[in-house]
């Protein structure tokens, strides 16, 4: 069953014309299809693939809102489906957020060169997952 939603899904992606796929290939594909950025794709995304992040979602929703406020501009609310998007980028591949997810307990290791090697590792997956949400 999921295998089908999976394949429905990549196909209604496909007919919109994004890119299913991210530079760097994962064994299994992509978990779910890259959501729209709205708030109930992004949010229903998140609780797919990193539910235990919801509560840091609902809370960079609310400060998006409130600077978007104090500012009087929409432009905290685009990088918060932005950044939100990225994160799902990253974690609908499940190989690509394992080694992000290592990389970011190796930056800790006293290891200067173990830590230079885990900084480029996770800069890499993330400007790699900025550039797919950006459009390819």
């Amino acid at each position: 069953m999921a295998l089908a939603r999976g394949r429905a899904g990549r196909a209604l992606n496909e007919q919109k014309g994004r890119p299913m796929t991210m530079p760097y290939a994962d064994g299994g594909g992509p978990l779910i299809p890259r959501p729209e950025f709205t708030l109930p794709a992004l949010r229903q995304a998140v609780a797919t693939v990193a539910p235990s992040r919801l509560p840091e979602f609902f809370e960079d929703l609310q400060k998006a809102f409130v600077r978007a406020g104090d500012e009087d501009s929409v432009v905290p609310i685009r990088m918060f489906y932005r950044e939100w998007g990225v994160v799902v980028e990253i974690e609908r591949h499940p190989e690509t957020a394992r080694r992000l997810h290592a990389a970011e307990q190796e930056i800790s290791n006293p290891d200067p060169a173990v830590c230079d090697l885990a900084i480029r590792e996770a800069g890499e997956i993330v400007r790699a997952a900025h550039r797919e949400v950006a459009g390819g």
